[in-house]
């Protein structure tokens, strides 16, 4: 399928990856937006964001072949153009 489906799969709330990439069991999601209440934003996230609830946008995720999450992937012009993208069962 070509990167207009993959992201229709995405939305779908579906995995997809690319049968060309050269890593092991990697994948992406579809993270989609949420609101985190003041009071459960992490010590972390609060040192950089204003008080209040935190307002997350969607975001795509990739689990690469190190077994890592790595949130904010984004698409090369290869990736854009390709028809390999398939749904990970």
């Amino acid at each position: 399928m070509n990167f207009g489906d993959a992201i229709k799969a995405l939305k779908d709330g579906q995995k997809v990856r690319r049968a060309g990439w050269n890593g092991k069991g990697m994948w992406l999601c579809l993270m989609p937006g949420v609101v985190i209440p003041e009071g459960i934003v992490n010590g972390r996230t609060k040192s950089f964001v204003p008080a209040g609830d935190l307002h997350v946008g969607a975001y795509i995720v990739m689990w690469t072949a190190q077994g890592t999450w790595q949130p904010g992937w984004l698409a090369s012009q290869p990736d854009m153009l390709s028809e390999d993208w398939e749904v990970v069962e």
